[in-house]
């Protein structure tokens, strides 16, 4: 994991940032016939993330055209300025479900909101809020008890085409909801409930200096299978892209649309360059919210190129690449974390179309399981992307990851004469960094991928005489 000097990494995830609080149960979402994967016995399934008061909120969506409820959803919401919570489930997708789909997502959403409502108007808060009522902090306590099912996300992944199996849905969004607390474990709880086929808790969380105050970024993801989002705002790009998810914290004080742009970049460097197997899902979404309660002065839209804006934008980037990195760690049946480094096309889209072919080649992810430098299937790869190749300028390297010291298996049009065994001893290696240079202008990218295992097939091709054990 790199570092930076400007913020430290501290625990928490989500639950560092100051007025964030979660919590996570069982209620059995997923049944027999639903797939593998989040099936590990009595697993945490739903989750429930809050801010104790109004949060701006930043969102991007699969560009899948077939995309979950969740997803229509939560992308029209995220489009607001503010939100208070995120009510997530494992298990169950509910994609492809119909207008019950959407009903469904919509009463999770509005139970979410009762729930909490009745949460902090509990009579030990309502004792708070009439001591603090003549205050002038009254104003703000009050803010906490006023929370609409229009200010709460939903975000599904599990299983597509299954009914959403709403009363053990509701049943855990009421017994979710007094247990939110800010807490490491409770952090660590949600970590856990959004996972399917992840084998570990993928969480993060920063500290640095940022406009007057010491502020906290914490975030959290899944994935490892279903693996190459393509996220956009709604309405943006394509049309609208087992899932990734991330939802990421933060108490730093930042307007709505510096907070949406900060996303944007953010995500634009970490989860849209990741790829595990080429398939984009139906569900991915990476939502933030930022409730302002560290006090900094607040950062807008045109301070994005300001010194705070960009100390803000660098750990807002850090936090997501770390995140997704951890996504292709985890890859279903992955044994090799490749970086594919693409340089010297004629501009940055050439550079990313060839680093997606070599990245998501079935030939070359499995050359890279057997610790193969096939240097070979790498150039014909880039070749048939729709970036200008020609084979006889390009040249092809492996080095370890970060090392500035590249070997050379092809150069200027023919094999070098580094030696088969020299490359193995770096290819074999559970991490290393493939380097393509096209020597035809300024476009450079980075894809960061996984091999393709034996693994990946026996997970993934499931049993049709046992329901349970197909994939989502």
């Amino acid at each position: 994991m790199q570092q930076s000097k400007i913020f430290k990494i501290i625990p928490g995830s989500i639950c560092a940032p100051l007025g964030f609080k979660a919590a996570a149960v069982f209620c059995d979402i997923k049944k027999l016939g639903t797939g593998k994967g989040s099936d590990k016995g009595k697993k945490r399934d739903l989750a429930l993330i809050v801010s104790d008061v109004p949060a701006t909120v930043a969102g991007m969506f699969t560009s899948n055209q077939v995309c979950a409820a969740a997803v229509k959803l939560s992308a029209r919401r995220a489009a607001a300025k503010s939100a208070r919570a995120i009510v997530v489930n494992s298990g169950n997708a509910n994609a492809c479900t119909g207008r019950q789909g959407m009903k469904d997502a919509m009463a999770m959403t509005d139970l979410a909101a009762r729930a909490v409502a009745a949460l902090y108007l509990s009579r030990r808060r309502l004792a708070e809020a009439d001591e603090l009522r003549t205050s002038k902090k009254s104003a703000v306590i009050d803010r906490r008890y006023r929370i609409r099912a229009a200010d709460v996300l939903v975000c599904s992944t599990g299983r597509i085409g299954v009914p959403m199996p709403m009363r053990n849905v509701a049943r855990g969004i009421r017994d979710c909801a007094p247990r939110i607390a800010r807490s490491n474990r409770n952090a660590r709880d949600v970590a856990e409930a959004i996972m399917t086929s992840d084998t570990r808790r993928k969480e993060i969380a920063v500290e640095f200096k940022l406009a007057g105050a010491t502020v906290r970024i914490g975030g959290i993801c899944k994935g490892a299978g279903m693996i190459q989002p393509l996220m956009t705002r709604w309405g943006k790009g394509g049309g609208l892209h087992a899932t990734m998810l991330a939802f990421i914290t933060t108490d730093a004080a930042v307007e709505s649309g510096f907070l949406k742009r900060a996303l944007e970049r953010a995500v634009a460097e970490s989860f849209n360059r990741i790829t595990v197997d080429g398939d984009m899902s139906t569900n991915d979404a990476v939502i933030v919210l930022a409730n302002g309660l560290k006090g900094n002065r607040r950062l807008d839209a045109p301070q994005a190129d300001s010194f705070h804006g960009r100390r803000f934008q660098e750990a807002l980037n850090f936090v997501a690449l770390e995140l997704a990195k951890m996504i292709v760690r985890d890859g279903e049946g992955v044994s090799r974390f490749v970086s594919v480094r693409v340089r010297g096309a004629r501009h940055s889209n050439e550079a990313e179309a060839a680093a997606r072919a070599i990245a998501n080649s079935a030939l070359v992810k499995t050359s890279w399981c057997g610790g193969d430098p096939n240097w070979g299937r790498v150039l014909c790869a880039a070749g048939y992307s729709s970036a200008r190749i020609d084979e006889s300028i390009v040249d092809i390297g492996y080095s370890m990851p970060g090392d500035r010291k590249i070997l050379f298996a092809y150069r200027r049009g023919r094999p070098t004469t580094v030696s088969f065994p020299t490359l193995t001893r770096i290819t074999s290696a559970p991490e290393f960094d493939l380097h393509v240079d096209l020597h035809a202008g300024p476009g450079e990218f980075v894809m960061y991928a996984s091999d393709l295992t034996e693994d990946y097939v026996t997970f993934n091709k499931g049993d049709v005489t046992d329901p349970g054990s197909l994939g989502g």
